[in-house]
């Protein structure tokens, strides 16, 4: 056990994947939060933090090992998604007059980077202050995508032990990213079922409508009205896979999701302009049922390498993509 600045920080040996190639799982524990990551997917296998009650419980989907991930790859649990997060219509996209065709794993389209995106690469690692930095270079053509890009996640407790995840990356070539984490939040426990029921609020009075192939039609509807506001807390219900347009908060939080049972709250500040909504209604009951989780991604707006109306995706040689989330944890 190593204690840098506040947090500690723990590295063992986890498991290896089928062709072989070791995993390493590291563990962050500061202020009543534990969290446990692994070089696989850079992805977060755990996080455990207390309820009103002052127990500590599991609030992450997680599974138990490497194998496991290997077997449900499609849910994406906790882990880093890039190059593109979301969907990138008809698997192509034209970046300064050149067309590029990536990788499409959902009928015609690119869903999270590709056939093997970022959640399914095995990352460097090592310690950093009050925490763990995952490094990967993404090679030029990587799923299609043009550019080297080598990124960082970095995950790190705060004093107060909310989870902070740093991205950062660089390219030698005109590219796009979009990275985020596809961690599935259940404040009552994630052995406790589903997580409908449990209380959101969103600075968002704006979605990014899809159509039947969730890809956005580029209008931007405003949730007034709709079953889409969440300005005003309220239990979530299933049917949710939604883009919001995140309103300038000065700092504040952007989400709050709240379990009544527990009294946990999780709080999700961000740098980005968008958050998708997604209750899992597609799970298929192994391992977990449909809705056993919610997720809460912060990212830029799916496909917006081919909607120049949406916030730029775009990076370029002298540039750095920089990116944070942090995923606050408190009881009331």
């Amino acid at each position: 056990m190593i204690v840098t600045t506040g947090t500690a920080v723990q590295s063992e040996d986890f498991s290896t994947l089928t062709d072989g190639t070791p995993v390493r799982r590291w563990t962050l524990e500061r202020s009543g939060t534990l969290v446990r990551v692994l070089t696989y997917g850079a992805l977060v296998q755990s996080v455990e933090v207390p309820g009103r009650d002052g127990v500590r419980a599991e609030v992450a989907l997680g599974l138990p090992d490497v194998k496991a991930y290997e077997t449900y790859p499609s849910p994406y649990f906790g882990a880093t998604v890039g190059r593109y997060a979301n969907r990138i219509a008809g698997g192509s996209f034209v970046l300064d007059g050149v067309t590029h065709r990536v990788t499409s794993n959902e009928g015609r389209n690119t869903l999270h980077g590709g056939a093997r995106g970022f959640d399914k690469r095995v990352w460097e690692a090592r310690e950093v202050p009050d925490g763990v930095r995952f490094s990967l270079v993404s090679e030029d053509g990587d799923e299609g995508f043009p550019g080297r890009l080598p990124v960082s996640v970095t995950y790190t407790l705060d004093e107060d032990g909310a989870l902070r995840i740093g991205y950062r990356a660089t390219t030698d070539a005109p590219t796009v990213v979009n990275l985020t984490n596809h961690t599935y939040w259940n404040l009552a426990g994630a052995a406790g079922g589903s997580a409908l029921g449990q209380v959101l609020r969103l600075a968002a009075g704006r979605i990014t409508p899809a159509d039947g192939e969730s890809l956005p039609t580029g209008d931007l509807l405003p949730v007034e009205g709709t079953r889409y506001d969440f300005r005003e807390a309220r239990p979530v219900e299933p049917g949710y896979d939604t883009n919001y347009v995140l309103e300038e908060t000065g700092g504040e939080p952007v989400a709050e999701l709240y379990d009544p049972s527990s009294g946990r709250v999780l709080t999700v500040r961000t740098t980005e302009p968008g958050l998708q909504l997604y209750t899992a209604d597609h799970l298929g009951g192994s391992p977990f049922e449909p809705c056993a989780g919610i997720a809460l991604e912060t990212q830029h707006f799916p496909d917006s390498p081919n909607r120049p109306e949406f916030p730029s995706t775009v990076l370029r040689p002298g540039e750095e993509f920089t990116s944070t989330t942090v995923y606050g944890f408190s009881v009331r």
